[in-house]
């Protein structure tokens, strides 16, 4: 199942780690995840996220704010019944587990590029493989992934092809125009407009859009903690002055969640 990223050999367990025929050697960490991301694969040092950023959101998910986004992912994917599923930059692994708890008995794996990230996310579900990688080079065999998942993460459509057999599904999350709107009034003179469907016109030849669905709902702010960690999870935390940041963070805030379900089918 797993693969070497160097040479695409399959890896096997060997004394700490996983190693394939051609001797390159990848170590698990005390934690218990593998690190699958060779150093020729780095554009910096520590790439992802980093700590502050990871804390931010553990802290915000865990307290419950986007606890509907993650049950209906489960739902949806357990539906999906797969026998091996992937979370395709999982973070702090909020939505791996929650997948996981609705598949007790399918093979779960998750990966993320951030080490900060994965260090936290493994401890969530244990029983799952937890990897640091990189999502343009994922380190599992072709047609190995009954569904993969990706929730507010970019994709490497070719890797998607790759990964799925035919009959597989991608199930996509991400926000639409409508997503943390009078958190970006606040923060900006002009809110940028997007294409809610955007995405599928990069879909490549061997994937068919077979379905979508949205969800909405209202989230009430009260906390300044909250709020700061909501800014430091999302793009808004860097892209803002600091003064509109701090504007955001002072004040109650109530802001409008609006998500989009993308189902992607791999075909023969």
């Amino acid at each position: 199942m797993l693969i070497c990223p160097v040479c695409q050999a399959p890896l096997s367990e060997a004394d700490g780690g996983v190693a394939c025929e051609a001797g390159h050697r990848f170590d698990r960490a005390r934690q218990g995840y593998l690190n699958l991301l060779p150093v020729q694969h780095k554009k910096s040092r520590d790439p992802g996220d980093n700590a502050a950023m990871v804390e931010a959101r553990r802290r915000f998910l865990d307290g419950g704010h986007y606890a509907p986004i993650a049950e209906r992912l489960a739902q949806r994917v357990a539906e999906l019944a797969p026998a091996t599923w992937l979370d395709i930059g999982c973070g702090e692994g909020y939505y791996s587990e929650r997948i996981a708890r609705a598949l007790p008995d399918a093979r779960g794996y998750a990966l993320d590029i951030s080490r900060e990230a994965v260090r936290r996310a493994c401890k969530r579900a244990p029983q799952m493989t937890w990897m640091v990688a990189s999502m343009a080079r994922i380190p599992l065999a072709d047609a190995s992934c009954g569904v993969l998942t990706s929730v507010f993460s970019p994709l490497d459509w070719a890797e998607v092809l790759r990964l799925l057999p035919p009959g597989g599904v991608l199930l996509r999350v991400g926000p639409t125009r409508e997503h943390l709107m009078e958190l970006r009034q606040r923060l900006y003179d002009e809110v940028r407009d997007y294409d809610d469907e955007k995405h599928l016109a990069q879909l490549p030849a061997g994937l068919q859009h077979s379905r979508s669905e949205t969800l909405e709902l209202r989230l009430p702010l009260a906390e300044a903690q909250d709020r700061a960690d909501l800014l430091a999870m999302t793009p808004h935390g860097w892209r803002a002055s600091a003064e509109r940041r701090a504007a955001v963070i002072e004040a109650p805030l109530d802001v409008r969640v609006a998500i989009r379900y993308d189902w992607f089918e791999r075909q023969q």
